[in-house]
């Protein structure tokens, strides 16, 4: 914590999935409603790809397409498309599917510190969100607390690759010495971050011990986000 008691905080990037809420609920909700679109409008598909296989066939495609790494989207088309093909469709309604995920996926419940934690956040500094994935913040009702949105998708490369968070950086306008970012995963936030030369909040709701093999602890080591807003209104 002394580094970042002796620098001046001037913009915020945050996570987004399991930093504000858990994305796990959600995804497993969108899986069982894509299947339940399946059963209903094509049985084949539904019986060849149940949940499970259809999983592998996205990890498949997942390791197939290491361009496509950095786009979860386009992953997800391909998966259905292929799994299509299989049943030997070739017309697959991946937009009509996309859209039952994406109302299952950005169905999410935030954690109860979350709300309250950005409204605070976003009335005293700029924050930006900054993901690996492909949360939709209009479809949440978030998006308003955000002065700019980083993903992933958009930049070409994921977290903790160093030229998202520059991204970040230079969207804000804000060297990266001044930034704060926050996040849950311990590679791709806090290391990320560090890397490129952020200062670094680890939202560690679980109380874990840092992993002393990523090298330095995070800057600050919190159990919530409103211990967040806490550390940073008392320096003000």
């Amino acid at each position: 914590m002394k580094v970042v008691d002796h620098l001046q905080i001037l913009a915020i990037t945050i996570d987004l999935d399991d930093t504000l809420w858990p994305v796990m609920p959600a995804l497993e909700r969108a899986d069982r409603d894509i299947n339940d679109y399946l059963r209903q409008h094509y049985p084949e598909v539904a019986k060849t790809w149940p949940i499970p296989a259809l999983r592998e066939l996205r990890a498949r495609v997942a390791a197939e397409r290491i361009d496509l790494a950095h786009d979860f989207t386009a992953q997800r088309y391909i998966t259905m498309q292929r799994a299509f093909d299989a049943c030997g469709i070739s017309e697959a309604p991946l937009d009509a599917m996309w859209e039952v995920f994406a109302a299952a996926r950005n169905a999410v419940e935030l954690y109860p510190d979350a709300l309250p934690a950005l409204e605070r956040l976003c009335a005293a500094w700029p924050v930006a969100s900054l993901t690996n994935g492909n949360a939709d913040l209009e479809r949440i009702g978030l998006h308003l607390h955000f002065a700019h949105r980083i993903c992933a998708r958009d930049v070409g490369v994921l977290k903790p690759d160093a030229r998202i968070f520059f991204a970040a950086a230079q969207k804000l306008g804000v060297a990266p010495e001044h930034i704060l970012h926050v996040g849950d995963d311990p590679v791709l936030d806090v290391v990320g971050a560090r890397e490129a030369g952020m200062r670094t909040a680890w939202i560690n709701r679980a109380g874990h011990p840092w992993p002393a093999a990523l090298g330095a602890a995070p800057d600050l080591d919190l159990r919530d986000l409103a211990g967040l807003v806490q550390w940073l209104e008392s320096r003000t």
